[in-house]
């Protein structure tokens, strides 16, 4: 069946990925854990530096954990569906992430999920990932220029360490974080940008 119809395999690789993606666990989470809905806090992002903004520390390390995981998940599963699948299932579960069709394509800024799909696909570029991400976080406490930073590393650390195989696609994903915080980066060049633990006036619409 799957050679009479050669696409079908990778069609269903993208679209496991992307449901995968798509999983809102921080919104589920602060629902269940009795937070109220996310969407109507802080930013009304989906990702883990708005569920902190619920006062609920574990929820937000789960939620970053959660979509962390989703996005290695789905290279793992891809990749043991089709051979060099890997690739397709990370970018496709990034976009569900981003864009998930529950949500009405409103979804999270992709940083944790593009951290996963990233140590999945290359650990050496995950690791440099997380030590960017962390590193930038602790020192500056900024969570957008942490994430983006930390995005931006990803091609550079693959091109680096010759997986020239990955770096248009790591490129693509860090193009759409980049995009994704678009407000942010407004408010960084404005120099109004809140700082986590900082004074939450200014909140409203930040990561």
């Amino acid at each position: 069946m799957t050679n009479d119809i050669p696409w079908l395999v990778p069609a269903g690789v993208l679209l496991l990925g992307y449901l995968l993606g798509s999983i809102p666990f921080g919104l589920l989470l602060t629902r269940f854990g009795g937070a109220g809905d996310l969407r109507q806090i802080g930013s009304g992002n989906i990702g883990a530096t708005n569920v902190l903004r619920t006062g609920r520390k574990g929820l937000a390390a789960a939620t970053l954990l959660l979509d962390l995981a989703k996005g290695a998940a789905a290279v793992l599963i891809a990749g043991a569906i089709l051979p060099g699948g890997g690739v397709l299932g990370g970018l496709a579960a990034f976009i569900g992430h981003c864009y998930p069709v529950w949500l009405k394509f409103n979804g999270g800024k992709g940083v944790a999920t593009m951290m996963g799909v990233v140590l999945a696909l290359h650990w050496p570029s995950g690791i440099v990932f997380a030590v960017v991400w962390l590193g930038l976080l602790a020192i500056l406490r900024i969570s957008s220029l942490a994430g983006m930073s930390a995005a931006i590393s990803a091609p550079v650390s693959a091109a680096f360490f010759g997986r020239i195989d990955l770096v248009l696609m790591l490129l693509a994903l860090t193009m759409i974080v980049l995009w994704k915080h678009r407000a942010n980066i407004d408010r960084l060049l404005n120099g109004t940008e809140p700082r986590i633990g900082g004074s939450k006036s200014g909140s409203k619409k930040s990561a």
